[in-house]
């Protein structure tokens, strides 16, 4: 099976080097340095330092040369529909790896890719992954969602590996959300730290979020067990208890007192939490779930003073502990 992936950030160029131990993968990058710098001297010094990448990686910078049995879609969330858009025709099965909901139209990363390549199967791959360690070879398993088993069997097949253990699931939806929640969720548990709340506001609030993610994945129509594994629980504990995570580096910068335009404009990658909250407060809304951890991101994100914002998380109703 013949890999491509389209983004040449840190997990499209880990995910790269992993394909990489079965064969030659070709690389979309948008930027000509990182395509330059990969061809050249196999690593990419701007979104990957100090990880030398496979020969087998061939970057480029135009859409229109890839050709492969399958394409891995690492391109952010927002810039997924045009990307796809950008490809030549075919039905090559779509591996997305993004993790947000699309502004305006609400939709998972999954349902754009279905609106945009209708005869294109999809899978989601999601999970507990900091792309260095990914590339560097240490130990990792993801969630690989395909509603085909033969599908998830091939991909499973090319990519897996002892090091990098996928675990199928025919539950795409779940897996799509799961990693979509837990951005926003990450960027709560950033705040807390940046705050100085302590390390007993933190874990109340991984676990209040789990319960947000689990009440807002069931109303879509995730599976719990789904919301309970990698793509979710697994995804949620890693990016909330670490600085290598944007959205917690993000978050921390909130809970510090720093404006979220600044932080925003400072950065060269993409802290995903920061789009999809917005929108997932509305697709909430929509379902009728309630996400006060959610909302709470939103209004810091809106330039609400901190402490008006725990202010209101505190003064809510303690009611039974429910899922």
């Amino acid at each position: 099976m013949r890999i491509a992936v389209i983004g040449g950030g840190a997990w499209g160029t880990a995910l790269a080097q992993v394909a990489a131990r079965g064969g030659e993968v070709q690389l979309w990058a948008r930027e000509p340095e990182v395509v330059e710098a990969i061809n050249g001297s196999h690593e990419n010094p701007v979104f990957l330092p100090g990880i030398p990448l496979s020969p087998a990686i061939r970057a480029t910078g135009d859409l229109g040369e890839l050709d492969a049995d399958a394409l891995l879609v690492v391109a952010p969330a927002q810039h997924v529909r045009a990307v796809l858009g950008g490809l030549a025709s075919g039905s090559a099965p779509l591996v997305l790896c993004a993790k947000g909901i699309e502004a305006g139209s609400r939709m998972l990363v999954g349902e754009v890719a279905r609106e945009v390549r209708p005869d294109a199967p999809v899978a989601v791959l999601s999970g507990p992954t900091f792309a260095h360690e990914v590339a560097a070879g240490k130990p990792t398993a993801v969630t690989l969602a395909a509603e085909d088993e033969a599908l998830r069997n091939r991909l499973t097949e090319r990519i897996g590996g002892p090091a990098f253990r996928t675990y199928g699931s025919s539950d795409v939806i779940g897996a799509e959300i799961g990693g979509a929640v837990k951005n926003v969720l990450a960027i709560a548990c950033g705040v807390v730290e940046g705050a100085g709340l302590g390390q007993n506001a933190r874990a109340a609030l991984i676990a209040r979020g789990f319960a947000e993610m689990t009440r807002f994945g069931t109303a879509k129509g995730a599976r719990p067990e789904t919301l309970a594994g990698l793509s979710g629980l697994g995804d949620l504990v890693l990016t909330c208890s670490s600085t290598s995570s944007r959205n917690f580096s993000l978050g921390v910068g909130l809970g510090q007192g720093r404006p979220a335009a600044e932080l925003l404009a400072c950065r060269k990658t993409v802290a995903e939490g920061a789009f999809t909250a917005p929108v997932l407060r509305e697709a909430a809304a929509a379902a009728g779930v309630d996400m006060p951890v959610c909302e709470a991101v939103c209004a810091l994100l809106a330039g609400t003073p901190l402490r008006d914002v725990i202010e209101e998380l505190l003064s809510r109703p303690v009611g039974e502990e429910v899922a």
